[in-house]
């Protein structure tokens, strides 16, 4: 008996959490890699996102921590390994480094360093969306954001690697860092 009720009570709590448990709409979001998105985002048509990306730093961040510099930085900080090794360097120039229980698609690579995937969110189940126009609205379940200037949630995010604990820091004016990325689709 003490089975059968440890069985029913087990199996209730599952079917419960099954629709408790927040949805990314039956979705695996992955972190798909730069070259995914790269395949549609790199035509005058879309806006040549790819473009605006591979020309920042945020493109190169993972080569800056190949550097001496970059290794005497972390060493003063009191790391033991090379800065391209360090976690808490790793946190700000890898995308998804710092996700807990983040998962990489087989295209990503942490060589690529800060990716759209960085601020846009894994992109695996976006990916199959975003061109349907009927399916937009389903992009948020699909792990998508698109940060925003007016609601704080651009600077919210930037200001995560972007502040006084970085041993690069030296001040951050969102405004003018934004225009430097910033990579609308166009209408």
């Amino acid at each position: 008996m003490k089975n059968i009720l440890f069985f029913v009570i087990t199996a209730s709590l599952v079917f419960s959490m099954s629709f408790a448990v927040p949805s990314s709409g039956g979705k695996d979001c992955k972190y798909a890699g730069v070259k995914t998105c790269k395949a549609c985002h790199k035509s005058k048509k879309r806006g040549d996102q790819y473009s605006v990306w591979a020309s920042s730093k945020h493109a190169k961040a993972f080569t800056t921590l190949q550097t001496a510099e970059a290794d005497k930085i972390a060493k003063k900080r009191g790391s033991d390994k090379p800065a391209a090794e360090t976690k808490e360097c790793l946190s700000c120039h890898v995308t998804g480094y710092n996700v807990d229980g983040a998962e990489f698609g087989k295209k990503f690579k942490k060589e690529d360093g800060v990716t759209c995937e960085a601020c846009h969110g894994p992109g695996s189940a976006y990916k199959k969306l975003h061109n349907k126009k009927d399916k937009k609205d389903q992009a948020k379940e699909a792990c998508f954001t698109v940060p925003s200037i007016s609601d704080g949630s651009a600077k919210n995010l930037c200001v995560k690697c972007h502040n006084k604990n970085s041993p690069s820091y030296k001040g951050f004016d969102l405004n003018k860092f934004w225009s430097k990325i910033k990579h609308p689709m166009p209408k």
